[in-house]
């Protein structure tokens, strides 16, 4: 085989690999997100915010800025506006896991979240629920349950996606 066919035969091979690569590039405005206000942001890994409530003028820069996906623990009747109506139209899709309070975050709503994130795949996404303190107690399960963190480690892990006041009913959960 002569040299000119094997490296054609390489960029060709090369070819589908740069196609999903550039496919799966997300250009997101993190400046703009942090500037918008959104109450207790936090920055996570692989393009994952996790947040407060985000008002209808937000959700607005959430997706002039690169967000595709919203993911809400809120329940219905928490807020007075159609979260799910606004989101779609920005253009975004929109997700629910009712967690009502203490009572909602569980194993099982916390499976439910890593099993939408891992779906989604590294896009754009952002989980809120009214403080960010859902979002938090939830990771910090799921680091306990299917990562095998230590309790402290889950707790940290916890408290960088926004657990505050919940933090005693996580720790009945990984203790149990």
């Amino acid at each position: 085989m002569t040299l000119k066919k094997t490296i054609h035969r390489f960029l060709l091979g090369l070819l589908p690999i740069l196609i999903v690569a550039c496919a799966q590039s997300y250009q997101v405005n993190v400046d703009a997100i942090t500037s918008a206000e959104i109450a207790n942001l936090s920055v996570q890994e692989n393009l994952v915010f996790a947040s407060g409530q985000p008002t209808q003028e937000q959700i607005g820069v959430l997706a002039s800025s690169g967000i595709r996906h919203v993911i809400s623990l809120r329940t219905p009747g928490e807020i007075d506006w159609n979260e799910s109506e606004v989101v779609q139209s920005e253009g975004m899709e929109f997700y629910s896991i009712p967690t009502s309070g203490r009572d909602g975050v569980t194993p099982e709503n916390a499976e439910t979240l890593e099993q939408l994130l891992a779906r989604l795949d590294g896009q754009p996404v952002l989980v809120h629920c009214g403080t960010s303190n859902r979002v938090g107690a939830l990771k910090a399960v799921t680091a306990r349950e299917t990562e095998g963190a230590s309790i402290e480690d889950a707790l940290a892990q916890g408290r960088r996606w926004g657990l505050t006041g919940m933090e005693e009913r996580v720790k009945d959960i990984l203790t149990n």
